[in-house]
């Protein structure tokens, strides 16, 4: 299974934030949404970075609670992983285990962001992939028996 797929499942819909943004409103954001990173693009709409709740936690235990006054600029992860629409499954999870993160930001054919995935949805997508072969391998064995 490819990304695009995930997305067509998911949806290409992207929650960021801007640089100059606090971390308590990144905080605040990733709460009520309930994800676990924001898309930090710059003036013009690029990826400029991203922030994640490690990058919170990691704010927090180098600066305290100043930290939260702070822009996402000052903290964010800048040399972001990015993955490609026609990436697969295996390759998402094998760059996740490796670089030891858990959201991707999706690349269009033409370089733009088009999609966030995560840890999760990989998963939750192998999962389903594996129950539709077992459900062919039923359906396969019993009309040949």
């Amino acid at each position: 299974m490819q990304v695009r797929h995930i997305l067509g499942d998911k949806g290409g819909n992207v929650i960021g934030i801007g640089p100059g943004g606090t971390l308590a409103e990144a905080a605040k954001l990733l709460a009520e949404r309930r994800i676990g990173a924001l898309v930090v693009r710059d003036g013009g709409g690029a990826l400029a970075g991203i922030l994640s709740e490690r990058d919170l936690v990691r704010a927090m235990a180098a600066d305290g609670a100043s930290a939260l006054n702070q822009s996402v600029e000052r903290y964010l992860t800048r040399d972001v992983v990015t993955c490609r629409l026609t990436d697969t499954c295996e390759a998402l999870m094998e760059m996740m285990t490796t670089g030891r993160f858990r959201h991707l930001p999706v690349l269009d054919d033409h370089g733009h962001l088009c999609g966030l995935v995560s840890i999760g949805d990989v998963v939750k997508s192998r999962i389903a992939e594996t129950e539709r072969e077992a459900q062919d391998l039923r359906v396969y064995i019993s009309a040949t028996a």
